[in-house]
């Protein structure tokens, strides 16, 4: 990730919060944020059509400052991305591939020149399943959330009454923020635990463990996302 990239990644949650506290225009500078993350890496090789994009994007939202549109086009992304990465995870235990995070653990011990065990093996896939697991129950407390807002909330939106009515900060303190406590939550009480069922492994903490995977390099990363 470019370091542009990683900054408007950070702020995005944030911004989206202050647009669901404070309202217009938070929203719009909210979206604008995502767009040019999604764009970010194309500007920055100059492509001509993302910046004609850019300028697109960018006037369709000044034309919808002020109505209810930039606030329900919040209501998406985290759906979308913890939905994507939910898939991301599951698509890799059916078909005969080999699983997502199994690829990641054999990489790493294979560079240290440790064996890569049948239980690392299956560790690994249950890690893989794991992750796919939670990562679909946030998309879908996201989208009950998104669904049941009031005001703001797509039924409302739509003038149905939802079955639960829930704040629109109750929802933009759980999509926009705690997603990413629950997210840490469980990497950090995973590695914990892998700590002990595996204590010998090819990195010494946390900090080590980030330098292995950078060590993994470019290639096996694009493989990996591929």
């Amino acid at each position: 990730m470019l370091p542009l990239q990683l900054v408007l990644c950070v702020a995005y949650p944030f911004l989206a919060h202050a647009a669901t506290v404070k309202g217009s225009p938070w929203a719009s500078i909210a979206l604008a944020d995502l767009v040019l993350l999604l764009l970010a890496a194309p500007l920055l090789r100059r492509r001509v059509w993302a910046l004609l994009l850019l300028a697109v994007l960018l006037a369709g939202l000044v034309w919808l400052e002020g109505g209810p549109w930039p606030q329900l086009l919040l209501l998406a992304p985290p759906v979308l991305f913890t939905g994507w990465l939910a898939w991301w995870f599951a698509r890799t235990l059916w078909g005969g591939r080999t699983p997502l995070i199994a690829r990641i653990v054999r990489a790493l011990h294979e560079r240290a020149g440790q064996p890569y065990t049948p239980d690392l093996a299956a560790y690994a896939r249950r890690l893989t399943a794991g992750w796919a697991g939670v990562l679909a129950l946030l998309t879908v407390a996201n989208a009950l959330l998104a669904l049941w807002a009031v005001p703001g909330g797509v039924l409302h939106a739509l003038g149905r009454t939802p079955p639960l009515a829930v704040s629109p900060e109750a929802w933009s303190w759980f999509a926009n923020l705690l997603n990413y406590g629950v997210v840490g939550g469980f990497m950090v009480g995973e590695f914990a635990w892998r700590k002990r069922r595996f204590p010998r492994q090819p990195y010494r903490n946390g900090l080590d463990f980030v330098r292995q995977m950078v060590k993994l390099g470019p290639q096996f990363w694009r493989d990996l996302l591929g």
